[in-house]
């Protein structure tokens, strides 16, 4: 990483001159990004929901379980782009999309009808596969509708239209997966598959075919892998820098993947929910409990609404400031807030943490990918977006991993009460283990005091075990990948200096 990739020329030109020079393909991919976010996200919204979901409608798995099947995910999603943004480039973008809008059909319908960990772990597989294919050409299509006077910004609105998607999802997720009396899950499923084959009307007749390298496309498939690989080793400063982060991913992706769980389990959103049925009335049915406490996929929601009101002004401010100045910022502010999310039972406290979170996601993630967009070669443009997805392969995969293993040790509400009616309640083990999980917190509550609900029993479990420990543990880990991307940063401008 040298200097001169460290600043934006964004501050040369006024915004409106910015906006005007965006392409035309530049909106068609956004918009076509957007449809595959609303998709996307509303399954994903629900989805950490469903496979721990013990009442019967859900899967039932364990956080192991759910952990490996995220690792996975992970793996396959965020490791082929290093591949196909090579065939993207040599090939076509269109094709590209085409081939991914398929599998994802594919994928969130045999989500739909998953029975088991075997048949969701095959789902999330065809759904991370062409998630994976489907990225390199949408990105790859941004950073070639971009320049140096533009690229800030132009990052910015990608992110901006992105969480339209994103925001809108996880509300119609919720609505459509009905609640504890009438649970609907795989309508959420069924919507993302229709969803997806909607994108192939504008990849079909607005999207513009990217000027391709005509020698390219007469290399093989086989030779096409070698040379995408063997540009990112040749690149050992971008390498050095994707490994560095990725510890930064390993905390930041449990947002989606674990917090949802957690503030079902653990956070008291009742008030939020009175909030909102104060301010929608009828309206919040969907988007609340049967005991009328807000669905945690609302409060994961806060995210991408701050993203969608603040990520353009905040983008434009920070086009002014060297690129390592707001990753520091932004990745330090998201790692605190996201510790303090875990860290509560009280719903307003939670919210407001995954606010400031969203605040430090706006400044440091448009400017990853604005580095690695306006790094690339010109001709290699998709192949570095797909490079981009390293970080997230790792610390998305790793984050799983570990995070499922350490959540049933630390934080899972039903082995916690479990070992409270044994521990501190004196039953027998052999007795505790024949009570069916849906009995579990509601044994718990019979044989605390008269007059106790199932909220005093989880303070109990809280005050006594501790179970928000797993977010300073998953928390330390982004912030030493922060202060080794410093350090390492600090390192290369005194090599460059001398």
């Amino acid at each position: 990483m040298t200097a001169s990739n460290t600043t934006s020329g964004s501050s040369r030109m006024s915004f409106t001159e910015q906006v005007r020079s965006m392409t035309w393909n530049f909106w068609v991919a956004n918009s076509i990004e957007a449809m595959e976010r609303l998709a996307f996200f509303g399954v994903r919204a629900v989805l950490p929901l469903y496979m721990v979901d013990t009442t019967g409608s859900g899967l039932g798995l364990s956080y192991t379980q759910k952990g490996v099947i995220y690792m996975a995910w992970a793996l396959f999603q965020c490791l082929i782009p290093m591949v196909s943004g090579g065939y993207t480039d040599t090939y076509g973008y269109k094709k590209s999309m085409y081939v991914a809008f398929s599998i994802n059909i594919l994928g969130y319908s045999l989500m739909a009808n998953a029975s088991g960990f075997w048949t969701m772990m095959i789902a999330a597989l065809c759904v991370g596969t062409g998630t994976a294919i489907f990225k390199p050409p949408v990105q790859g299509a941004v950073a070639k509708s971009l320049n140096d006077g533009n690229s800030g910004l132009g990052f910015g609105i990608f992110y901006w239209i992105v969480n339209i998607g994103g925001f809108l999802a996880p509300m119609a997720a919720a609505t459509l997966r009905g609640n504890e009396a009438h649970p609907t899950w795989e309508y959420v499923f069924y919507g993302a598959a229709v969803v997806t084959a909607l994108n192939f009307l504008p990849a079909l007749f607005l999207f513009r075919e990217p000027e391709l390298d005509v020698e390219a496309r007469k290399k093989s498939p086989f030779q096409v892998f070698k040379d995408t690989m063997m540009v990112l080793w040749r690149d050992q400063a971008m390498l050095k820098f994707l490994l560095i982060v990725s510890g930064f991913w390993f905390m930041f992706m449990q947002l989606w993947d674990l917090l949802p769980n957690f503030i079902d389990e653990w956070v008291d959103t009742r008030q939020l929910g009175s909030w909102m049925a104060a301010a929608l009335g009828s309206g919040a049915d969907g988007f609340l409990t049967a005991d009328g406490a807000a669905k945690p996929e609302m409060l994961i929601n806060i995210d991408s609404a701050a993203i969608i009101l603040l990520v353009i002004p905040m983008s434009y401010f920070f086009g002014r400031f060297k690129m390592m100045t707001s990753l520091v910022i932004g990745m330090a502010l998201a790692a605190v807030s996201f510790m303090a999310a875990g860290m509560t039972t009280v719903g307003w406290i939670c919210a407001l943490a995954i606010f400031l979170f969203a605040i430090g996601e706006i400044i440091c993630s448009p400017k990853f990918s604005e580095f690695i967009g306006m790094t690339a070669p010109p001709d290699k443009k998709a192949i570095y977006m797909g490079y981009s997805n390293i970080p997230f392969a790792i610390g998305w995969a790793a984050g799983n991993l570990v995070s499922g293993p350490l959540y049933d040790a630390f934080s899972s509400k039903l082995l916690l009460g479990r070992r409270y009616l044994v521990e501190r309640m004196g039953m027998e083990q052999s007795v505790v283990d024949a009570i069916p999980d849906a009995r579990v917190m509601e044994t718990l509550t019979g044989r605390l005091p008269a007059g106790s609900t199932s909220y005093d029993a989880v303070q109990v479990l809280w005050s006594t075990y501790q179970p928000w420990l797993i977010w300073v543990i998953l928390g330390a880990v982004g912030i030493v990948s922060l202060l080794a991307m410093v350090i390492s940063y600090q390192r290369a401008q005194r090599q460059s200096v001398s």
